[in-house]
């Protein structure tokens, strides 16, 4: 949208797309208690349940079937709502200067609109690759990823491109290719997550007249719930900083180049968030001991010591990863800002931020690391109480840059300084939890 469409059609992509990705991301928890549950239930082996067909059941079959029905009618629940309240929210959202600027809400507005469509199977999509990377099966998740980057990337080209169809063709792409990606999914999930003649269980169960699983609903929400707390954190630290831009002077360009920026760090985000989930994935392991050998049990100070030596071999990963992925965003903004949009103001306007995104993209490495091995060990509280802290923080200093109308790169300054203070707080409980300190 931004190489092919106006400044005023990229400020009003900002908006709409934190605002849709930000009700998705709302219930990545689900995402993050899949994973768990799962990686838990395969560490404990054995399911004594059998199926309808009267088959052995896999282990965590019951974590993937709540999973992927919570994730379904959570899906549909979330786009009937999208769709009768979304206008008067982006307005709230946005505020009313940038709601004044021509144009700019409705475009907002029928971009949500259509993303909100893909709500159910987005959501079903993402607790299926989550109970995949469980299973240790990252070879599936890739492939879904690669049909719906084609699709995306095809769809961008033929709507935006080449019909010229703006931030509606772009919505479409989108859609597309979520409903792509979760397609990719269904089949090799099932084949690979449940025993024959099992079911992802999306039909109530009252129609199938099947027996309840060992994971309802009420615990799978249970567990999830404090994890609800870390999503809303990062969803409103990115929420308060758009909302900050927007009310900066030098509209549309001033939001344009925020949502430069903020689009190159969720690209840069995947790429550290799989270290987070590989953590998630690996270390319920390491809550099982080994199973005895010739006659002697395991040693239980070296398995505690051989799952810190994982988790920092992920950290030292995870920094290697994070510098690479920042000096590749940072030098698109300020090397390459044609890449992502062709207009002369906005470019002036977001090179500014190439250091500071660099620094906040780097940053993000030690917190999605160490986020996920406190996640993995359920260490959800502290998780929980340094989310609430930090998001307490940044909304009263965005106020005042916004009141003062300054610079926009101000704002990711405060985003910067808002990772820092989450990598300390986390690397922290680390290094204070390992071993060899409780020993001393």
């Amino acid at each position: 949208v931004g190489a092919a469409g106006s400044a005023a059609q990229l400020a009003a992509l900002g908006p709409a797309t934190t605002f849709i990705d930000g009700s998705l991301y709302l219930f990545a928890f689900l995402n993050v208690a899949t994973t768990n549950l799962y990686a838990s239930a395969i560490a404990r082996g054995k399911s004594e349940k059998v199926n309808r067909v009267g088959n052995d059941e896999l282990p965590g079959e019951g974590v993937v079937r709540t999973a992927a029905k919570t994730s379904l009618y959570s899906g549909l629940g979330l786009m009937v709502f999208l769709l009768m309240v979304a206008r008067p929210l982006i307005a709230l959202y946005i505020g009313p200067e940038a709601a004044a600027s021509p144009g700019l809400l409705d475009a907002a507005h029928e971009y949500v609109k259509i993303r909100a469509l893909s709500m159910p199977t987005s959501l079903l999509g993402g607790v299926l690759q989550a109970a995949l990377l469980g299973a240790k099966d990252s070879v599936t998740p890739l492939i879904s990823i690669l049909y719906s980057t084609i699709v995306n990337v095809s769809g961008d080209y033929l709507l935006v491109n080449r019909m010229h169809m703006g931030l509606k063709g772009a919505a479409i792409a989108t859609l597309l290719a979520q409903l792509a990606g979760t397609i990719a999914m269904i089949r090799p999930a099932r084949r690979k997550l449940l025993s024959k003649g099992s079911s992802l269980g999306l039909v109530p169960r009252w129609i199938t007249k099947s027996a309840p699983d060992e994971i309802n609903g009420r615990t799978f929400l249970k567990f999830a719930a404090p994890v609800l707390t870390l999503i809303l954190g990062k969803i409103s630290a990115f929420g308060f900083m758009t909302n900050a831009a927007a009310g900066l002077p030098g509209q549309p360009a001033t939001l344009a180049a925020h949502q430069i920026a903020l689009s190159l760090f969720f690209f840069a985000s995947p790429f550290l968030e799989v270290i987070s989930q590989t953590a998630q994935t690996f270390l319920p392991a390491y809550g099982v001991l080994p199973e005895p050998s010739r006659g002697k049990s395991a040693d239980v100070a070296e398995w505690e010591r051989e799952s810190e030596r994982f988790v920092f071999r992920l950290e030292k990963v995870g920094l290697f990863v994070g510098a690479m992925i920042a000096s590749v965003v940072g030098s698109i903004v300020a090397f390459f800002p044609g890449i992502v949009t062709k207009d002369a103001a906005v470019q002036a306007a977001a090179r500014p931020l190439a250091s500071i995104l660099a620094a906040g993209a780097f940053l993000t490495a030690p917190v999605a690391v160490s986020e996920g091995t406190l996640i993995a060990r359920k260490e959800l509280k502290y998780l929980a109480g340094v989310y609430v802290v930090s998001t307490a923080l940044l909304p009263p200093v965005l106020r005042r840059i916004r009141a003062g109308g300054g610079p926009v790169s101000q704002v990711w300054i405060c985003f910067a300084l808002f990772q820092l203070f989450r990598s300390t707080c986390f690397l922290g409980r680390l290094l204070l939890r390992r071993p060899g300190k409780k020993e001393e």
